[in-house]
């Protein structure tokens, strides 16, 4: 991630509010380093932190402050949360004797031009060259209505 447009470098640039960073590197616990818009070095500054950071953090943005309005004293407040993500991720749930797959919209079985779709409003889209029904007990279709051809 990179940092937005740089604010003009002079030894008078006070920082008073919230400024949104980014974490560049985890060197040890205590000195993060950051980078952020106006920040004096181009490779990052070592920070305080009020909460814990790790390399796996690396790229993700940060809420930063800076003592006493000093952009060379950066101090991290927080990280910035993502909101979880809305959908449901699709799951397949294995349990030695049943296979269940779930998804928000639809599913698809596909093998060459072959496939069975089953979507959220309850179809379910069988296609294929041939299909082919057998079975050795009843073979029985219901519904509303069926129509053949």
């Amino acid at each position: 991630m990179t940092v937005s447009q740089p604010l003009p470098a002079c030894k008078d640039t006070r920082l008073d509010g919230v400024v949104i960073g980014v974490l560049l590197d985890v060197p040890s616990a205590d000195a993060p380093v950051v980078g952020f818009p106006g920040c004096p070095n181009d490779t990052g500054l070592a920070a305080r932190s009020t909460t814990p950071l790790c390399r796996e953090d690396i790229g993700v943005q940060l809420a930063l402050m800076f003592e006493a309005g000093d952009p060379a004293r950066p101090l991290v407040i927080g990280r910035i949360q993502r909101s979880p993500p809305t959908s449901v991720p699709p799951v397949a749930q294995l349990d030695g004797e049943r296979m269940e797959f779930i998804a928000e919209r639809e599913i698809v079985l596909r093998c060459g031009k072959a496939s069975i779709t089953l979507t959220r409003e309850g179809k379910v889209l069988i296609r294929g060259a041939y299909l082919s029904s057998r079975s050795t007990g009843v073979n029985r279709i219901k519904g509303g209505s069926v129509q053949i051809n």
